[in-house]
């Protein structure tokens, strides 16, 4: 995860004094799939890649207990096992990684800067972006509690754990929709959490969902609490019922997914680079390129669609070959 800075604070940083300032040929911002491939192409492409891993180094799969469907690893691996792979990996071939988090940014020149803690300057020909998303959750503690142990803001990542099992998805968007169905093919059942009375999700999605049979949605139903021993075994959910008040469910389930949505980390770029009306950087189709020439973004942070593991690392190589491309035109 990455600061979020207004422009205020961002400008305030600018004028932080520093030390002289470092040039480098390639600054990767961010870890995870992406940030550690891109390492990886950039440093055997000789760019001396120097990557700042944030505040979660190896990005949001760090979370994940268990990850079986990444190429390469049969008998699986868990998130964080996997991480430490790929930063072996990228070190093996030179990046130079470094804990620290960027917190400001000033990329109007034909050199790029990039504050680091609020003090250490950094001016990079090429930088890529890699900072991720952040999922949105209810503020439950109950969601910490389990986390890894039946609470997940991946259905796609983890919903294999539980085939034959009941769950339930929160949220009433289409995210929540497609999640839900693509549980419902392995769950034995699961229940679609719905705090208001209609579906936020496109009427096409909308339909689709509430025609599958072992999907039950709950209407004006918000999350209580989860509750298990270690892991968990049900969920305690409220309903308002209109005039009638409030009434507590008790609802039997394995897995909870979060389905309500995620932030790109991407709030101190936005004074240079384009992004949609949630915040994932806009990069031009079939490239990692952003509209300022020199800086490339990829993984979550520039991707709404996918999200994952598999993918992410496919957008870093992309950033550093188009990085390795840029800095070749530019010098001839």
């Amino acid at each position: 995860m990455f600061k979020s800075l207004d422009i205020n604070e961002n400008e305030e940083s600018k004028k932080t004094p520093s030390e002289k300032a470092e040039r480098v040929r390639c600054l990767i911002i961010g870890s995870g799939p992406a940030g550690y491939t891109a390492a990886i192409y950039a440093a055997r492409a000789n760019l001396n890649p120097v990557m700042y891993e944030g505040l979660q180094p190896g990005g949001q799969l760090t979370t994940t207990t268990e990850v079986e469907n990444y190429p390469g690893y049969p008998e699986g691996v868990t998130g964080p096992v996997m991480m430490e792979d790929f930063k072996k990996q990228a070190q093996r071939f030179g990046t130079d990684v470094r804990w620290g988090m960027a917190t400001a940014v000033d990329f109007s020149g034909d050199i790029h800067k990039v504050w680091i803690d609020d003090s250490k300057l950094i001016e990079a020909e090429t930088v890529i972006i890699a900072t991720g998303a952040t999922a949105k959750y209810l503020g439950l503690e109950d969601e910490k509690k389990y986390a890894g142990g039946g609470v997940s803001a991946c259905a796609t990542c983890d919903g294999f754990f539980y085939r034959g099992k009941d769950v339930a998805v929160v949220g009433g968007g289409d995210t929540a929709a497609e999640e839900a169905m693509y549980l419902a093919g392995l769950c034995n059942k699961v229940y679609l959490i719905v705090r208001r009375d209609v579906l936020r999700a496109s009427r096409v999605m909308a339909d689709r969902v509430k025609k599958v049979p072992n999907i039950e949605i709950l209407w004006k139903h918000q999350t209580k609490g989860l509750y298990g021993d270690g892991v968990v075994e049900g969920a305690k959910l409220v309903k308002n019922s209109g005039e009638e008040g409030e009434e507590e469910v008790d609802i039997k389930i394995d897995g909870f997914f979060l389905a309500i949505g995620h932030k790109p980390n991407s709030d101190i770029f936005k004074e240079y680079l384009d992004t949609d009306s949630v915040g994932y950087i806009n990069t031009i189709p079939g490239t990692s390129k952003t509209k300022v020439p020199g800086v490339f973004a990829c993984g979550d942070v520039q991707d709404s669609h996918y999200r994952q593991a598999v993918t992410a690392a496919g957008s870093g190589c992309m950033a550093a070959m188009d990085a390795e491309r840029y800095l070749s035109e530019k010098n001839g």
